[in-house]
């Protein structure tokens, strides 16, 4: 059986940051509590939503961090206890909306967090309760604002995702304008995090195709525009086209990931400083390798539709070609020459593997991964 359920108001498209009093007013939010980060905040790209709300009481919680975690969960519900809102307001990248969706469940619902997450069985504890939340990302990488789901480290150390359509937002004004003063490398970094998640999920087994065909339209954009985005971040041409690629990526991923998301959730779990769209660029080559065996999907090649999509000749049966071209992108990108670059060293692989064999990701893909084939794909990422 397949299910297929799309849910958000999606408003894309440059100043739709302005509809955001609108928004408020129509989901029954009195007072938002503004969920953000210090540096979306200094930058001035949090005012045009503050401007927004210009007559509307609410509160500004500006702590999240890179990867958001369950302390500062409970930080911004104290604040928005305090302050009495009635809802939330994500304005940032993903680690702002994941965070607002933990506030979301953590405001109205009893107990630590890890409780809620999906592999402890902990999706259908969570509610209709759980308080409404308008989504306005300033990224164009985890497509957060489209998506059921949030990735937050609890307090006992572990990255752990968080599913439900209750935390769906309620509405998602993606407006490019924000993501203009993104930094090449944060650009380039997010970017590959939308592309990846296209990929992946086009990878997927599951039947949704509906999802495949938004995957790989996503996937064509986001290849086609993130070198130009990234070398000119006022091309406002291409700061679109990502941002569409990010959420449709996002929107498609109902599907499932994969082997990709399971590394890159694991290792961001194990160092939090490091940054989750570069480490998908990191594994995205080693995994297609290791997918290309697995990739004849109800009779169809898997990867020949993703290299058309990327504008690539098919390549070959193993997967070769295309991660070359992946590995040349990210080079093009300024992106790191693989993990060692980042300061990852093989002492690590075997938390690693166990996070990433616990990951809720690890099951959804192509090819069930064992042990062995997560300690070749990050050795293949050194």
């Amino acid at each position: 059986m397949a299910r297929i359920l799309y849910l958000t108001q999606i408003d894309i498209d440059a100043g739709t940051v302005r509809l955001l009093g609108g928004e408020c007013e129509r989901i029954g939010i009195t007072k938002p509590l503004v969920v953000t980060d210090a540096g979306v905040r200094a930058a001035g790209v949090l005012q045009p939503a503050l401007d927004a709300l210009a007559g509307r009481a609410h509160a500004v919680f500006d702590g999240t961090p890179s990867n958001p975690t369950e302390t500062a969960v409970r930080a911004a519900v104290a604040l928005a206890r305090a302050e009495r809102c009635d809802g939330l307001v994500a304005v940032g990248g993903g680690s702002a909306i994941d965070l607002a969706k933990g506030v979301a469940i953590a405001a109205m619902h009893e107990g630590p967090l890890a409780g809620y997450a999906t592999i402890e069985g902990g999706s259908a504890k969570i509610t209709d309760k759980v308080w409404p939340l308008v989504a306005i990302p300033t990224t164009a990488g985890t497509g957060s604002e489209v998506a059921r789901g949030a990735i937050l480290i609890v307090d006992d150390g572990r990255k752990l995702g968080f599913h439900s359509w209750h935390l769906m937002p309620r509405a998602a004004l993606l407006d490019p304008e924000l993501t203009l003063a993104l930094p090449p490398l944060l650009t380039a970094a997010t970017g590959m995090d939308a592309i990846a998640h296209c990929m992946e999920t086009f990878m997927a087994p599951a039947v949704n195709p509906p999802a495949d065909g938004i995957a790989l339209d996503g996937l064509a954009r986001g290849w086609a525009h993130i070198e130009r985005a990234t070398r000119d971040g006022s091309d406002r041409t291409a700061r679109w086209n990502m941002m569409s690629a990010s959420m449709q990526g996002a929107m498609a991923f109902q599907k499932g990931l994969g082997c990709v998301h399971s590394l890159s959730h694991s290792l961001g779990g194990v160092n939090p400083r490091l940054h989750h769209g570069t480490l998908n660029a990191m594994f995205l080559p080693a995994v297609v390798r290791f997918n290309a065996a697995a990739e004849s999907i109800r009779g169809e090649r898997r990867l020949q539709r993703v290299a058309a999509a990327m504008g690539l000749a098919d390549g070959d049966a193993e997967g070769h070609a295309l991660a070359a071209a992946l590995r040349d992108m990210n080079a093009r990108l300024g992106l790191p020459s693989g993990l060692a670059a980042m300061g990852v060293t093989p002492d690590l692989f075997e938390r690693v593997i166990d996070g990433a064999l616990a990951d809720h990701c690890h099951a959804t893909n192509p090819r069930l991964a064992t042990r062995d084939d997560y300690r070749a794909m990050l050795e293949a990422s050194m």
